[in-house]
């Protein structure tokens, strides 16, 4: 969804007939701000930027997408009518709540990856019609977009290849028929699949739910045979596990985590008058 049309959805669903405050008294100048309450990594900026544009707000970024704050913190001033800030209010501060909660503990993950050259990706376990917003937060966290949908990567997973009698013939398929930029990702679960999988021309292969032992097997088998083959390591990832896997030797390890286990962060917005 497009920033304009994602802005003008939310405020839609929050002003519905008319914010009932500007019902009272004109609109006066204000000036607001929002304060950290608590410690986080920001993202949201490039929302709100736009949403400033498209409602005549003026901003003062005292943050940007990507920076650390503490507690206490005032990561951005605004000033404009006091109809306009009031009934953006609350849109405003989801937007950075929202991103900056999913960028915290993107962060968090690849802090656990340092040294290790490994890379963090999403998955496609996002919220209905937020998946671009969300992989953008987990940008501003400092980790890369997996596929963004059906249509950038063949992805076959276990349910896929169920579907599949001939995985050597499917993909002679494949490469007359997806386009030729886009790559092929095989999920595999065990040794003999990765081979398969590699022998069949696959470009990425994922090491799905597998133990480090697994892994290292497969990482082992690929480096001997096949080291154009960029190997993912996906399942059980969490904050205690995630550097075991990357020692491994894989190139990147998926997490939907990082999305949708995201804890909300304490953001206020304050009015000066």
């Amino acid at each position: 969804m497009l920033k304009r049309d994602f802005i003008e959805a939310m405020l839609r669903e929050d002003v519905g007939r008319g914010d009932l405050y500007a019902r009272i008294e004109p609109a006066k100048p204000i000036r607001a701000y929002i304060l950290a309450k608590s410690d986080g990594v920001f993202a949201g900026a490039e929302y709100i930027d736009e949403a400033a544009k498209m409602y005549d707000l003026s901003l003062r970024w005292m943050t940007q997408d990507g920076a650390a704050f503490v507690v206490g913190d005032r990561l951005l001033e605004i000033a404009g009518d006091s109809h306009t800030i009031m009934a953006m209010e609350r849109s405003l501060l989801d937007i950075a709540l929202h991103a900056s909660s999913i960028a915290t503990l993107t962060a968090q993950y690849v802090q656990a990856l340092e040294g290790t050259g490994v890379t963090l990706l999403d998955t496609r376990k996002t919220r209905p019609l937020l998946r671009t917003f969300e992989k953008y937060a987990v940008r501003c966290g400092g980790g890369l977009n997996h596929r963004m949908g059906l249509d950038d990567c063949l992805m076959l997973k276990d349910t896929h290849l169920k579907t599949i009698d001939d995985l050597d013939a499917y993909m002679v398929e494949v490469r007359r028929k997806i386009p030729f930029t886009a790559k092929v990702e095989i999920e595999c679960e065990t040794l003999e699949m990765a081979q398969k999988a590699m022998a069949a021309g696959a470009e990425i292969v994922m090491c799905d739910n597998m133990s480090p032992e697994a892994t290292r097997t497969v990482v082992a088998y690929r480096d001997a045979h096949y080291p154009h083959v960029l190997l993912e390591a996906s399942g059980n990832v969490t904050l205690e596990t995630i550097e075991t896997i990357a020692r491994t030797g894989v190139d990147a390890i998926s997490s939907g985590s990082i999305i949708h286990q995201a804890t909300w962060i304490d953001l206020s917005m304050r009015v000066e008058g």
